[in-house]
C-alpha cells in the first residue's frame, strides 16, 4: 500500500452534489482543504459552509460553467497560479443515453465540450505547477461505458474512453516525477446525472445501481492501494488484469509495414 498522500488544497468540479459533494467531503476529512467549483453558487454556497463548519478546512467556491470559455479560463487561470493546490478531480459531466440519431447534436457538442475539452484543459493547466513540486493527484471520472460502447450513447462512450485513454497516457507520462494519477470507471450511481441524462435512476434496475458514498469510498480506497484504473463495481480485478493484459499484447502488431496476409491474399 501506498504513503498516505500529502495534503494542501483539492479543487474538485462538478462538486455542488453527487460524486462531486462526496469527494468534496472525504477529501476535507483526509486534511485537504477545498476548492469546489460547478455552475450552482447556491448549492455551492450552502455546501462549503457545511464541510468547513464540520471539519474545520478551509473551503473556497469557485461558480464556473465549464462549457463557457470564459469560466473555464478562469479555473484554468487557479489552477496555474494557486500554488496550494495538491489535487484535482476532474469529476464534472454529463451523459447521453439515446441513439445519434434520436440524440440533439447541440447536446452532444456541449458534451464534448465538458466530458472531454475542459478535462483535458484544467488538467493541462495544473501539471506544471505539480511536475515542477515534485508531487500532486489527478483523478478524473470516466465511466463503464468506456468499455462499453454498445451501452447508452456512442458519443458518451467515446468521452470517457478518451478520459480513460488520457489517464492510462498521463500515468506513463509523469508517474516517475511523482505525480499520481487514477481514472475511476463508475456504473450507475444514484445522482442527479441521469435525469439530467433523460433517464431518471428510479428507471434502472435496484441492483445495478451504487450510492455516490459507496462509489467514492470504494474509489479512494484503489487509490490507496495504488490504482490507475478504478472499476469499484468489478468483483474480480483479474478480469481487468486480463483484458489490459491482452491489450498490451496487442500493441506491437498494430503498426507493420506489410498487410496482413488475409488481405494481400485477396488483393
Amino acid at each position: 500500500m501506498n504513503a498516505p498522500l500529502s495534503t494542501g488544497t483539492a479543487l474538485i468540479t462538478g462538486a455542488s452534489s453527487g460524486i462531486g459533494a462526496v469527494y468534496a467531503d472525504r477529501l476535507a476529512e483526509r486534511g485537504y482543504d477545498l476548492i469546489l467549483v460547478a455552475r450552482d453558487e447556491a448549492r455551492l454556497s450552502a455546501l462549503a459552509s457545511s464541510l468547513a463548519a464540520r471539519t474545520g478546512r478551509k473551503v473556497d467556491i469557485l461558480p464556473a460553467d465549464l462549457t463557457s470559455r470564459d469560466d473555464l479560463l478562469r479555473v484554468e487561470e487557479r489552477l496555474r497560479s494557486d500554488a496550494s493546490i495538491t489535487a484535482l478531480v476532474n469529476n464534472a459531466g454529463v451523459g447521453a443515453t439515446g441513439k445519434l440519431v434520436d440524440t440533439k447534436v447541440d447536446h452532444l457538442e456541449q458534451m464534448i465540450a465538458l466530458n472531454v475539452t475542459a478535462l483535458t484543459r484544467l488538467t493541462a493547466a495544473v501539471l506544471p505547477a505539480f511536475l515542477a513540486r515534485g508531487n500532486g493527484l489527478v483523478i478524473n471520472i470516466a465511466s463503464i461505458v468506456a468499455l462499453a460502447p454498445e451501452m447508452l450513447n456512442g458519443t458518451y462512450s467515446g468521452t470517457k474512453a478518451y478520459v480513460v485513454n488520457l489517464t492510462q497516457s498521463l500515468h506513463k507520462e509523469v508517474s516517475a516525477a511523482g505525480i499520481r494519477v487514477q481514472v475511476v470507471l463508475p456504473g450507475a450511481i444514484d445522482t442527479e446525472f441521469w435525469d439530467r441524462a433523460g433517464l431518471p435512476v428510479k428507471n434502472l434496475p435496484e441492483a445495478i445501481v451504487m450510492s455516490a458514498d459507496e462509489l467514492v469510498d470504494a474509489s479512494l480506497a484503489g487509490l490507496d492501494q495504488g490504482e490507475i484504473v478504478t472499476i469499484p463495481s468489478l468483483p474480480d480485478l483479474a478480469d481487468w488484469n486480463t483484458l489490459e493484459s491482452a491489450r498490451l499484447a496487442l500493441a506491437p502488431k498494430l503498426s507493420r509495414k506489410h498487410a496482413a496476409s488475409r488481405y494481400l491474399a485477396l488483393a
